[in-house]
């Protein structure tokens, strides 16, 4: 028998556990429910039966023409969900954890799995003193877990380091979600996230339509935009005589 105290295998930072398999034949009969005076078994069994060609016009009528990301599909698409398990730094999970139509837990933050460095530490020389904070910080969280308990001693650990959580959403929720987060705006950590999740919708689950509907996640890199975001809103804090919360 496996032991709770085994060591954790290696994952990727974003991995799909668990889907329906039947999950677009699943949205294709919901999306029919309200137009029908059918039992919703029957009118599964109806649409089972229906070629697939069929099943997908459905999905397609009922996502329509969709003009912003606001304009969300109906409730059929609660019909079917996902299950993700992540291992990231506790900064990306702080800015996701902050969703609320979704189901999330996590396990506690410890120096156990890891930390990132950014690659701005390594451009400007300092990797050699960042790994040292950070190895100085594991060693705190050692000293204050003995004397005052894993809980408290949380309260030691930089965001950089990896905490482990999931995410269970269905595929409503998903639209807001991955729409939202991969946002041009976006900080480049969760966009990286989310924009996997969304390619493990597609491609493991093999769920293509309901991920094609999805139409406004962005794929594409705009670190330089968001550089000039954020150069555009240094300059409006100027404007107005506001100090700039990087700058200390």
């Amino acid at each position: 028998a496996g032991s709770l105290d085994a060591a954790p295998e290696d994952r990727p930072e974003v991995t799909l556990v668990e889907w329906d398999q039947d999950a677009e034949l699943e949205i294709a009969a919901a999306s029919l429910y309200a137009y029908t005076d059918l039992p919703d078994d029957q009118l599964r069994t109806l649409v089972e039966q229906m070629p697939r060609d069929q099943q997908e016009a459905l999905i397609r009528a009922y996502v329509g023409e969709r003009r912003n990301r606001r304009h969300k599909p109906g409730r059929a698409m609660e019909r079917s969900g996902y299950r993700f398990d992540i291992l990231c730094d506790y900064g990306i999970f702080r800015d996701l954890q902050r969703h609320r139509m979704l189901t999330i837990e996590w396990q506690r933050l410890s120096p156990k799995h890891g930390y990132v460095t950014p690659p701005t530490i390594a451009d400007v020389g300092a990797t050699a003193i960042w790994n040292e904070s950070m190895d100085r910080t594991a060693e705190l969280y050692e000293a204050v877990a003995i004397d005052l308990g894993p809980d408290v001693a949380q309260y030691v650990v930089p965001f950089a380091y990896k905490i482990r959580f999931f995410f269970q959403l269905n595929a409503r929720e998903a639209f807001h979600l991955l729409e939202l987060r991969t946002g041009s705006g976006g900080h480049p950590g969760y966009r990286r996230v989310c924009q996997e999740m969304h390619r493990l919708i597609r491609e493991k689950a093999g769920h293509r339509l309901i991920a094609d509907a999805m139409s406004y996640v962005d794929h594409t890199d705009h670190d330089l935009a968001r550089l000039e975001s954020e150069r555009q809103a240094a300059a409006k804090r100027a404007a107005r005589g506001v100090a700039d919360p990087t700058v200390s």
